[in-house]
């Protein structure tokens, strides 16, 4: 009885290192990686033929330096897809970077119990509460964080310990209690006893214990559907039937707490209701969220060099717009660390649709401006906020720069001044029109008129 289930458990185990491995050839090493690791184990192998996207020369001249080849091992085409292939260098590399994992974690645990770690103080093996992650526990840790490193004692302790209890029990893990019970049954029926008599004896007490922990089943294994299933986890932002929105604070047998964005409540809603209800995940399987800017301009602006310009103010946003890691939240084709020959912060990856950004549109003519919204996709429902405002900034720069006019939310009367004011507009006209043939205007008098 015990067996069995080790051995399910340890399969389970190499099928998610053998994920981990496939993720870190993805990523083409892990940040936490000793001198390139992946270089060492794998060489990259130009293309045959010239890419897309690249001329006959510029790719002729790229093979000829080290800088030129990482420049191509990096390079994605216009939807995408990289380029080339590699070689393995050594017979083995699954072997060798399992290697390099144990050792990331040696020194994880020694830096633990040396003090060498953010509270200053020795950890105990085995002391209780945890303060240490094993191994398992520190390789799931990993995974959620997008293999950033693990820095020892970043966690309270008992941390390790409460993630494992919250993990709903597996049927390996019931599996030993199975074959207890039927062993039992076994043993009674080897003593003559009538299994359908004791059957009926308890079949009236079993359906009475279930019509009373009926609801109490039902959460349980909707707690279950949602944990196997990955309907939502903690941490990603919902959209409840209600109209709640919010982020999943925790999830229990029995309820599941869901926090407002801006932390001002908490629903408690019981599990059970969750598998059925209707809900909007904006985390899960969604890479790219809209992100919106609306904006109004003086009628005395030309509508083609106010789409300009909030073109390179799109295409700023996209080079500048970064989270605290440096990684940009605005998804895009290529990203712009390659021109630089460093590696990508992955804002062009897992892109599966064919985009160009960024998107001008002019919306209306309203009572007191001409109405323009700019369209960046991110990476996230919670990025737009950020690459919101910084794009309001970058706006406000841009048109004080070549004198975009936002009318102010009073009543403006003409008395004469009207041309004057047109004057002071075309004095910068000229430096509008080079953003036009720099930028071109955007969406503007071209595309299919569907809806984004």
């Amino acid at each position: 009885s015990h067996l069995i289930p080790i051995a399910l458990t340890k399969r389970d185990k190499s099928i998610l290192e053998k994920e981990d491995f496939d993720a870190w050839f993805e990523m083409r090493g892990f940040v936490d990686d000793e001198e390139d690791l992946f270089h060492k184990l794998y060489k990259w192998v130009p293309p045959k033929i010239t890419p897309e996207d690249i001329t006959e020369e510029e790719f002729q001249e790229m093979l000829k330096s080290k800088e030129g080849m990482l420049k191509l091992e990096q390079f994605r085409t216009i939807k995408g897809n990289p380029i080339g292939g590699y070689e393995k260098l050594v017979d083995n590399p699954f072997e060798e970077w399992k290697k390099s994992e144990r050792v990331k974690y040696e020194k994880y645990y020694q830096n633990c119990i040396s003090g060498n770690n953010q509270s200053g103080r020795k950890l105990r093996p085995g002391a209780k509460p945890d303060e240490i992650f094993p191994i398992d526990v520190w390789r799931e840790e990993k995974r959620i964080h997008s293999y950033e490193p693990i820095i020892p004692s970043n966690r309270p302790p008992g941390y390790a310990k409460k993630k494992r209890e919250e993990i709903p029990r597996s049927a390996k893990q019931i599996l030993p209690i199975g074959i207890f019970i039927a062993t039992i049954l076994a043993v009674v029926a080897w003593w003559g006893v009538d299994l359908i008599v004791l059957a009926t004896a308890t079949g009236g007490l079993a359906i009475g214990l279930g019509l009373a922990l009926q609801e109490t089943m039902q959460n349980y294994f909707a707690y279950i559907f949602i944990r196997k299933d990955k309907i939502f986890v903690e941490g990603e932002r919902v959209k409840l039937d209600t109209g709640y929105n919010g982020y999943v604070h925790k999830i229990t047998p029995r309820v599941t707490y869901v926090r407002d964005a801006l932390n001002e409540s908490m629903a408690i809603i019981p599990t059970r209701q969750l598998v059925n209800a209707q809900i909007v995940n904006y985390t899960q399987g969604v890479k790219m969220v809209p992100a919106i800017v609306e904006v109004g301009v003086s009628y005395l602006n030309d509508p083609k060099q106010v789409s300009a310009i909030l073109v390179k103010v799109g295409k700023r946003a996209m080079k500048e717009v970064v989270d605290a890691k440096g990684r940009h939240l605005i998804r895009q084709r290529r990203c712009p660390y390659l021109d630089k020959n460093k590696q990508s912060c992955g804002c062009d990856k897992d892109i599966h649709v064919d985009i160009n950004q960024p998107v001008v549109r002019f919306n209306q003519f309203n009572d007191s401006s001409l109405d323009f919204s700019l369209w960046v996709y991110v990476r996230d429902y919670g990025a737009q906020f950020k690459t919101k405002t910084d794009m309001r900034i970058i706006m406000y720069e841009e048109f004080k720069r070549y004198d975009i006019r936002i009318p102010w939310p009073i009543r403006t009367v003409y008395q004469g001044d009207e041309k004057r004011e047109q004057e002071e507009i075309d004095r910068l006209k000229d430096e509008r029109k080079k953003v036009i043939d720099e930028f071109g205007v955007g969406d503007i008098g071209r595309g299919s008129g569907e809806d984004e």
